[in-house]
């Protein structure tokens, strides 16, 4: 057994893990993420609630770039607090069994590739789509995270007047549209044709970025997650013939793009860390 945990710039989740099977999980609203101490206490007791004999070690999904091999957490960009946190360290001192850190998007395309639709494929890549837009890579079976655990990281990359990052995740409808995803989806649901000529709109810079990836890895599958994908009714078909305007259209017939389907797949690929 493991605890995994997903920390998220608003919510931390934890859970108790056993041959990819979670058999128990917890989860907290983050406060006072100004104050370091008071966020390592949050996730401390947060571990402890789902904690049992026998668990062999801690695998942690951070959204932000880690120091791999020594467990240090640099700038997380939602909790102004964590500059340089030395989770590993705190935490192996405090629990006393091995903790193993790494960025919350290669946790979820590691936890589909060995437990969920990436399962049978040598290369993947993952796309998150949230309030950010977070990448991940598996190549050959392996989790490729880079020289600074940055590897994925599509959506800093130049695009139109901004990056991928403000026009495929929920700032596109902040910045762009005037409004929020969650607005646009509950709009979009109820047939509100601005609505979904937004949400297409959306699909269309979403199609153009999965052809970035495709002409810089291209993978076998590209799957998406996050909170966004609720709404893929609403842009799949814009994407699809955004994709199509591609430079080697048998590499985009040969792709597979799939929604990802387990919401602790995050939690699962955490768990896989200490493996």
């Amino acid at each position: 057994m493991v605890v995994a945990v997903d920390l998220g710039g608003t919510n931390i989740r934890a859970g108790l893990v056993e041959n990819g099977r979670l058999l128990k999980n917890s989860e907290t609203r983050l406060k006072d993420k100004d104050i370091l101490q008071s966020t390592l206490n949050q996730l401390s007791g947060l571990i402890k609630s789902v904690m049992e004999p026998g668990v062999k070690g801690i695998g942690i999904g951070v959204p932000s770039v880690v120091d791999i091999s020594k467990g240090i957490v640099y700038d997380v960009t939602n909790i102004s607090s964590w500059k340089k946190v030395e989770l590993k360290s705190i935490l192996e001192k405090q629990f006393a069994i091995p903790v193993m850190v790494n960025n919350d998007v290669n946790c979820f395309i590691l936890g589909e590739h060995r437990f969920g639709l990436g399962r049978g494929y040598a290369s993947i890549v993952g796309l998150a789509m949230g309030t950010g837009l977070g990448g991940g890579i598996i190549i050959n079976n392996e989790l490729y995270a880079g020289n600074n655990c940055g590897a994925g990281e599509f959506g800093l990359v130049s695009y139109l007047d901004e990056n991928i990052e403000a026009y495929c995740s929920g700032g596109f409808f902040e910045k762009k549209c005037n409004t929020t995803a969650l607005e646009a989806f509950n709009q979009a649901s109820a047939g509100d044709h601005a609505a979904l000529e937004r949400w297409q709109e959306f699909g269309n810079h979403l199609g153009n970025a999965i052809k970035t990836v495709v002409y810089t890895y291209d993978p076998e599958v590209v799957i998406l997650g996050g909170s966004l994908v609720k709404a893929s009714r609403f842009f799949m078909k814009a994407m699809n013939v955004s994709m199509n305007e591609f430079a080697f259209p048998e590499s985009i017939k040969k792709l597979k793009v799939f929604i990802s389907q387990d919401e602790n797949i995050t939690l699962l690929g955490a768990s896989s860390l200490l493996q």
